[in-house]
Parts: C-alpha cells; structure tokens; sequence
C-alpha cells in the first residue's frame, strides 16, 4: 500500500465527480450531497447535525465507525479512539475539505481504506465556515496556486472563526463546542494552506505545543507521536517540515523556526484545554492545489495508521490527564519561547536574493528556485511559563455575567447554584492597572492585565450565583478562563469591561467643603496629598484632579470599581 499509495489516491481524486476538475474545489452544496450519498451507500457512516452556524445552515459531522456505533458513551466505553478531522475554518484554504472527501470514501469503499480505520471512530467536519464557502470567488487569496475559485476566511459576521473557539462569538462555535464536548476527542487535525516562505516542502505541519499539555500527553506527542507522523509522511515520498514559524513575520527561515503557541482562541489551543492532541496541517501556498490536496491525504492516512498503532497509549494518556487535571494545584497562564533549549533540523529552502522592485524601485527578496540548499537549522519547541496561579477550592461566579454563564454551560462546566442568599470570605481581585488595544481585534478590544491586587473581604452572593468547584478533569479550561491574567481569559476578551468603568462621581463646588473636612480629620491623607503636589507640578495645578485624588480615598468611593467579578474562595 505504501508504495502505491500516492497513485491510488490520484486516480480517485480524478473518479470523484466533484474533484473531477484538478484545479477545482468543491462547492459546499457539493460537498454535503456527497456525505449524503456515503451515508445512504454505507451503514458505517451517518451524517450528523449540531446546531446552526451564523448564516442558518446546520453545521454537519460525518461520523465513520466500522461497527455504526455513534454514540459517543458507548464509543468511549469501548475505548476506541476518536479522532476530529476539522476542515474548511478558513474556506478560502480548502485543501482538507476535499482531502476529506477522498479519505472517506477511501475508508468506506475499500478493504485498504476499512484496516485503515480498524477500531477508531473518524469524524469530519466537511466545512466548518460554511458562511465563508458559500462566499465563492477567485482572487482573495493573492498569493495562493489554485484551485481557481474558493470561499473566504470570514463567515456571514466577518469573524475569523480560528480566533473564535473560546469567546464564542459565532454559533458556528458554539455548535463545534457541543461537538467537541459531546465526543472528547483524542485528536485533532485542523487543516489549513500556509502563507510565509518559500520551499519544497508541500506540507508542514503544526503540532499542539506539548509544554502546555499534561506532561503525559506532552511526552507522548513530542517523544513518540510526532515524529511517527514525520517519519510515515517520508516513506510515502512527501517529506514534511514543522511549520515555518520564524520570529519576525518575514524572517528567513535559516534564523531558526519556533514552534507555534496557539492560545485557547485557536482550535488546537481549545482542544489542548481537555488534553485533546492537536495538529494544524499548513500545506504550501505556492504548490498547485491538486498536489497540495494529495499531500494532505497523505497526512490523514499517516494520522489514522500511527492513531491505529498507538491507540492504546493515546487513550490511557488522555484518561490519566483528565484525572490528574482535576487534582492539579498550579497551573499556567502565559508562556515564552525558551531559547536556551532547541532541536536541529536538516532543512530544504531556497537560497533568498535581493534585488530591486520593479514595482516599488525599492529593495525586495526573492527565492531562488534554481538555487536550493540542504543546511541544519535550530527548532526552538521548547516554551516555558512565565506566569503561574494557584487554584482555588472554588470559583464563584455571579448570575448576571449571563454570557460567561453560558459559555462555562456549554462546555460543560460543573456549576452549583446557590439556594440562597449568603456572605462569603472570599478573595477578591482588583484591576488596578490594564492595557486595552486600541483597535477591535475579531470584534472585541482586548485587555491585558498590568496591575493585579487580591485581598480577602466578606462579599455578599446570592440566590442562584454559582459556586464552581476546582476538581474537574476540564479544570485547565475553568483556571485559564476565569483568571484574569488567561491570554484568552473571559477579562482578556472583554465580558467584564462594565467593571472598568466608575458610575458615581461628585460635583467639586459641593465636595470641596467635605474635601478639606476629610484632610483635617485623616492625618495619613493629608500627608501624601501634600506629597503629591509638591512632586507632581501639573497636579498641583489641576483642582479636579486634587479633588479626585480625595475622593478616591474617601469612604464615599464606590467599593466595586474594577473589581473583577469572579471570586476565589477556599
């Protein structure tokens, strides 16, 4: 099979009626009607429906298991491992769609393809931004070599939906997030088309950053699971190389390339969350797409042969994650590259030329093709925490934060509601300084956490607020959600911004008597007021801001400005 593979898979490239054309995608009517004809041809796969994306349509599943088990319970029970094929998140990079098509039928209608499968449950996502493949045309992708027409990379709301995986924005996320839980998978691939440099490589290939993992997940990716799948892409004839992810946008890429950290706004950073091994197939921009296709056939037929090798490991691994998570007591909110560490990789590119821009006058680089190099580059893979939190026993979470209520429900998030109205001794947080962006990024403007100040106070929490124990096997998604410090926190992404604004203010001519009163009266107070205008010249002219710096410090400042919402208890 090895050997004939890659021919095999061409000629049913061609037999498929709607890749018949080599430079062609399929179009999303297309593309449902024939998991439709699957399913009526083959009692091992149904086509299922979770809920509606943003432009009305159901967002579809093809389910493939050789005993037509899909019940997720039942398949977990059986330990058989699950495996996600997620395709067409940005429609305009269509490669896996049609990949997708080819392994299924492959694995359905031949004996091959049915070993291939043996006892794994495979599901495809056909198209995940349906909105962006109905938005069908030629030119969106500039720098892309075919097919001739294609989808778009926003959906009906203009939303990047590989930006949307924690914050939900779209339903196409929220109905991928009852999927995702429903079925737990073991593995992830999310395919994709690369932009950046040039190369000969037709596929690259982004593994989840394993330092983020459990360590016993981590390992295995990193020690045995990868590398399984580099070295079956090599025996078939289509060596690949771990996506070209250089320091700065534009590098060459024999400055070192660095593994991408995909924070949980990203799938495989989402599914990194609930121990979820995660890939990113980046097939190259400047290949012609029916070799592009082929490549990433070869990589779902080399995920489901090392899937089907290591089945066992993966299942025990992410089963003892899952357990160890929820006794888990640090856990870790940023990382960097460490670059003391790296592996060496012998890398293929093309020697780069400057010259001037016909089009500009200015200087430019060229790849030269006729000018290929073999030479060792460094592989920085290695990340490390630079910002850890304790967790609590438990979070409380207010009923009134309804969206973020909502989310924590959908990924099923054990909560327990009050029954009644009560004061806790709780640790309260305070954002005393941040940073916002200062334009929308998919929709929200970002915050970043500058100054984080907890003390203990009795707060008063009511009938039907939730209590959330930190026990559970998701505990990663709770703590990096919850915690304001998260790079994709519920703060980060903007649901608590109504806290950053102050909604009691005082008229000056009618404080300025209490002002003096409150200076006489506290003796501290009078000292770092005076303090402040003898080294401070433009407060010492600003009355309004002499009159706020007293306030602030009064009794009649309200308690709850920038309060974070969300209490620690233990």
């Amino acid at each position: 099979m090895m050997k004939t593979f890659p021919a095999f898979f061409l000629l049913i490239l061609f037999a498929v009626e709607v890749c018949a054309q080599p430079n062609r995608t399929a179009t999303y009517d297309e593309c449902i009607a024939f998991y439709k004809w699957l399913e009526k041809k083959h009692p091992q796969a149904k086509l299922l429906e979770y809920g509606l994306t943003d432009i009305g349509k159901p967002l579809h599943v093809m389910a493939i298991s050789s005993d037509g088990d899909f019940n997720p319970l039942s398949v977990h029970q059986k330990n058989r491992p699950v495996v996600l094929i997620l395709n067409g998140i940005h429609p305009g990079e269509p490669d896996g769609i049609d990949a997708s098509m080819i392994l299924a039928d492959t694995i359905l209608s031949t004996e091959s393809g049915k070993n291939l499968l043996g006892n794994t449950v495979l599901l495809i996502i056909p198209a995940y931004n349906i909105d962006g493949m109905l938005n069908r045309g030629c030119c969106s992708r500039a720098n892309q070599n075919g097919p001739e027409e294609y989808g778009f990379r926003g959906n009906a709301r203009n939303l990047d939906l590989n930006r949307d995986f924690i914050k939900c924005d779209s339903e196409n996320a929220k109905s991928f997030t009852r999927l995702f839980r429903e079925w737990n998978p073991h593995v992830l691939m999310d395919t994709h088309v690369s932009d950046g440099a040039d190369y000969p490589y037709t596929m690259t290939l982004i593994s989840t950053q394993h330092n983020k993992l459990h360590p016993v997940v981590g390992n295995f990716l990193k020690q045995v699971f990868t590398p399984a799948l580099f070295k079956s892409m090599k025996e078939k004839g289509d060596e690949m190389i771990p996506y070209v992810n250089t320091k700065s946008y534009g590098d060459d890429p024999e400055t070192g390339l660095y593994g991408f950290l995909e924070s949980p706004r990203y799938a495989t950073g989402y599914a990194a969350l609930f121990n979820t091994i995660g890939f990113v197939a980046e097939s190259h921009m400047l290949k012609p797409f029916p070799q592009r296709v082929q490549s990433t056939c070869r990589l779902l037929v080399s995920l489901m042969e090392n899937v089907k090798a290591y089945s066992g490991e993966i299942i025990s691994n992410k089963r003892k994650a899952g357990k160890e998570c929820a006794s888990m007591k640090t856990f870790g909110l940023k990382w960097e590259a460490d670059t003391s560490r790296f592996d060496t990789l012998l890398f293929r590119g093309y020697e780069i030329r400057k010259e001037k821009s016909k089009a500009t006058g200015l200087e430019r680089i060229r790849y030269d093709r006729s000018a290929p190099f073999e030479r060792p580059i460094r592989f920085y893979d290695y990340y490390k925490e630079t910002l850890t939190v304790q967790r609590p026993e438990f979070y409380l979470l207010p009923q009134a934060w309804k969206e973020v209520v909502e989310r924590m429900k959908l990924n099923n998030v054990k909560m327990i509601p009050l029954t009644a109205d009560s004061t806790v001794e709780a640790e309260v947080m305070y954002i005393d300084k941040y940073k916002a962006t200062s334009t929308p990024y998919e929709g929200h403007y970002l915050n970043t956490v500058q100054e984080l100040r907890k003390q203990k106070e009795k707060v008063k929490v009511y009938k039907g607020d939730f209590l959330i124990p930190v026990n559970q096997s998701c505990n990663r998604y709770i703590v990096e959600t919850l915690e304001p410090q998260g790079a994709d926190s519920w703060f980060t992404w903007g649901f608590f911004d109504a806290i950053l604004q102050q909604k009691e203010w005082f008229s000056s001519y009618v404080f300025e008597d209490l002002a003096d009163s409150l200076l006489k009266a506290d003796v501290k107070l009078r000292a770092d007021f005076i303090a402040k205008k003898e080294t401070d010249s433009a407060f010492a002219k600003d009355e309004f801001a002499q009159l706020y710096f007293i306030y602030q410090r009064s009794p009649f400042f309200e308690k709850t400005y920038r309060r974070y919402p969300v209490l620690r208890i233990n």
